[in-house]
């Protein structure tokens, strides 16, 4: 028997891979929904601006959100799909209540630098099993939400 997947990968990588892939994927699930959160729930003089922002960040989440879950199923495994799964696997925690819309906007930060260094570790365990799709994947992400973490700096002075 093989120890090759149908797309050419060490199945004992693929498994670590789709293992930290999932975790991926509960964090963007949970990001996604306090992302969501703070799009309905935001107040205050900025309240145009970021209402719109924070659609343009969650539609782009849940885009990532599938991306994800397809990079899971081409590794040869299962995403994990129940929120009980997402809550226990997740780094980033959900957050209630949130509508100022500076703290709001820290949320957004705190979850993009989460996702940014869990990428990282992504990206190396691909980079070791010479994976160049889960890798190309990860460091599109990086290079993308590095940018919004300049930018949200920024905005926060």
């Amino acid at each position: 028997m093989s120890d090759i997947n149908a797309i050419g990968l060490h199945e004992s990588s693929a498994s670590q891979l789709a293992e930290k892939l999932n975790e991926l994927l509960a964090n963007y699930q949970i990001f996604y929904m306090n992302v969501r959160g703070y799009h309905w729930n935001v107040k205050g003089p900025q309240f145009f601006e970021l209402h719109a922002k924070f659609e343009e960040f969650y539609t782009d989440l849940l885009t990532k959100v599938d991306e994800v879950a397809e990079r899971i199923l081409t590794l040869g495994h299962r995403p994990v799909h129940a929120y009980s799964d997402y809550t226990q696997l997740s780094r980033i925690v959900e957050e209630k209540n949130v509508h100022d819309g500076e703290a709001c906007v820290r949320g957004v930060l705190k979850g993009y630098q989460t996702l940014i260094e869990l990428q990282r570790e992504i990206l190396s365990l691909a980079s070791d099993a010479d994976d160049e799709g889960t890798a190309a994947q990860a460091g599109d992400y990086i290079r993308e939400q590095e940018k919004t973490v300049w930018m949200l700096n920024a905005y926060l002075g």
